[in-house]
């Protein structure tokens, strides 16, 4: 089974263009298929009220994404052949990248907004939605505005909205209740847990194709603290052997493989039962 991996970048570029480069370099150097970013303004993203009385969300303005960098990622990632894909969280930020990402994703604090859904599907590209905290009701429904919309190409993520999410929350069986909700679209992981053992089972006994995991390149990103983010070198490991993993099927034929061939020699003798067979031990 082919599994892609997005190395979602989230807050920790540091609104700094070079920064943004090297995680796009860095996804496409461990083995990811695609990059994601989010486009929020801080503004259209909490209410009023909730801005006035907490400065802490108020200093995430520092987190913001600046639009110009917009076309300049979208051509460092086709320098690296690598896929582009946005969270918007604004139905202006669908209208921003619809000419530069490659495809949207939807986070699952916006799985309630049927509009920005649409809006999504309506460009006629490439669609994920995370389901963190959703009950299956709200899925159903938000799969609804997608198919009513006709988007073509549509993934969804079983996610745990707990950062960073404890082993036993996980709750990777939940993989299978989404497939089976449509069988027509793809089905993956989106990850908190920072847990090699996580990904191996959502892959390998839930058939998971799409793995998406929260990336920092130093842990001096602004997200890395919560806990939630994998850096380089871990992820890589994760990458490169599940990637690698179809070279280990072979063709089914059995037979002896090509390093077991020197071996055969030095099995039991059927007269004796003494290793090595007979016609070999006088030359010895």
């Amino acid at each position: 089974m082919s599994v892609s991996f997005i190395a979602e970048v989230s807050s920790n570029h540091h609104q700094s263009i070079d920064r943004c480069f090297e995680f796009i370099d860095t996804a496409a150097e461990i083995g990811c298929d695609s990059v994601k970013f989010q486009l929020f303004r801080i503004e259209q993203l909490f209410s009023e009220e909730i801005l006035r009385k907490n400065k802490e969300i108020r200093d995430r303005k520092n987190w913001e994404l600046p639009i110009e960098y917009i076309p300049l990622l979208a051509e460092r990632c086709k320098l690296k052949k690598i896929s582009f894909g946005c969270t918007p969280f604004d139905l202006e930020a669908v209208k921003i990248l619809e000419p530069y990402v490659d495809f949207y994703k939807i986070a699952s604090y916006e799985l309630l907004w049927d509009e920005l859904i649409k809006s999504c599907c309506c460009t006629k590209k490439p669609v994920i939605l995370s389901t963190g905290m959703a009950v299956i009701e709200e899925i159903k429904h938000a799969i609804k505005i997608v198919k009513d919309n006709d988007c073509k190409d549509f993934s969804i993520l079983h996610c745990i909205s707990g950062y960073p999410t404890p082993l036993d929350q996980c709750n990777l069986k939940a993989i299978e209740t989404l497939r089976t909700l449509d069988k027509s679209f793809k089905v993956g992981w989106s990850d908190h847990s920072v847990n090699d053992g996580v990904l191996y089972r959502a892959i390998n006994k839930w058939g998971a194709s799409i793995i998406e995991f929260h990336l920092d390149l130093d842990g001096n990103g602004e997200e890395f603290k919560t806990g939630h983010c994998w850096l380089p070198n871990n992820i890589k490991k994760v990458i490169t052997s599940i990637k690698s993993s179809s070279i280990m099927d072979g063709n089914g034929s059995k037979k002896p493989s090509e390093i077991e061939i020197s071996e055969r020699d030095w099995r039991a003798d059927p007269k004796d039962g003494l290793r090595p067979l007979k016609h070999i031990r006088t030359d010895y």
